[in-house]
């Protein structure tokens, strides 16, 4: 749903996306972020087919696609074009997709179940699984530096985003770095584990949605209130993701769940209980929303957004 269908409804947008609507959106960006994608990657076939069919593997299983529609909406929302957005989309997919390659890995979280079907290095081995995480990072800026739709300047500024986001001193991998060493740790308070989560989860989410803002020219206080709800965005999923490894089954989660327990990690119900981390991810959902209300601009699929991960059930 692009902004003009948005304004076709009446004179006023709406301040919210229906459910039915949203879903219509992740469906079409979907669509088209797995279309490029496809030109993108290798066929399983070429050599090294090994590391070439563990990239598809994992990369087009079953998946929402969270934050390539952030790029989007984000995007579309300050008015950028759809060809404008896509390559830089895939890149953060492609970034999301490696991270949970070696996420999984023996040395790391140690699961074997990702998206719904048995993780790249059960399926795989370890060394192909290491070697295609490494390939899609490496693929994600490729995309970013060779999309002649946009500026070379923007190119820069977007490719130094995105390695700020994914890597450290405040990014997904100290985040991740972070997680580990908090494991079985007696005294993780409240304070510390919103920055675990905020930089191993949020700042990916956070850098999408700025770099669709940033595509389509938005200007430095539009970027800050578009940063400001993705960061509470990113938040919110991995409080509801903390959840959701408690209450939800395998077939709904798509991978693991209880992990969180077994492992003594660090979680939201862990330190407050569920309803007290329920209560916490309302109040992080209004947060993100709030952010919004500086921006003169059609934010229904945004916030919409939101409400989706905060009522997710997998």
């Amino acid at each position: 749903m692009t902004r003009a269908s948005f304004e076709e409804r009446g004179a006023e947008a709406p301040t919210e996306a229906t459910a039915r609507e949203v879903r219509a959106y992740f469906e079409r960006v979907r669509s088209l972020v797995e279309s490029k994608l496809d030109e993108l990657v290798p066929a399983a076939t070429a050599e090294p087919a090994s590391v070439h069919a563990a990239i598809r593997w994992s990369l087009f299983a079953p998946a929402k696609r969270l934050r390539p529609a952030l790029v989007f909406a984000a995007g579309e929302a300050f008015g950028a074009s759809a060809e404008s957005l896509l390559s830089v989309a895939c890149a953060f997919e492609l970034i999301h997709t490696y991270s949970l390659v070696h996420d999984d890995l023996p040395a790391m979280d140690d699961d074997e179940l990702r998206r719904g079907r048995p993780t790249c290095h059960v399926r795989f081995g370890e060394a192909a699984a290491i070697l295609a995480g490494d390939a899609l990072q490496a693929l994600a800026f490729q995309a970013v530096a060779e999309d002649e739709t946009l500026d070379p300047t923007l190119r820069v500024r977007l490719v130094s985003d995105l390695a700020r986001a994914a890597g450290t001193p405040e990014g997904m991998v100290a985040g991740q770095a972070h997680d580990l060493e908090a494991e079985a740790r007696e005294g993780v308070g409240g304070e510390e584990l919103e920055l675990i989560h905020r930089r191993k989860t949020g700042a990916l989410i956070a850098a999408a949605a700025r770099a669709g803002a940033l595509v389509a020219g938005a200007s430095d206080v539009e970027l800050e209130a578009v940063a400001r709800y993705a960061l509470e965005l990113g938040l919110l999923f991995q409080i509801t993701d903390d959840l959701l490894d408690v209450t939800a089954s395998a077939a709904d989660l798509g991978k693991t769940p209880g992990k969180d327990a077994r492992a003594r990690k660090a979680t939201y119900p862990a330190l407050y209980g569920l309803e007290a981390a329920r209560e916490r991810a309302r109040r992080v959902y209004e947060e993100a929303c709030a952010a919004l209300d500086s921006i003169e601009r059609p934010t229904p699929v945004l916030r919409a957004v939101a409400r989706l991960v905060l009522e997710r059930r997998g």
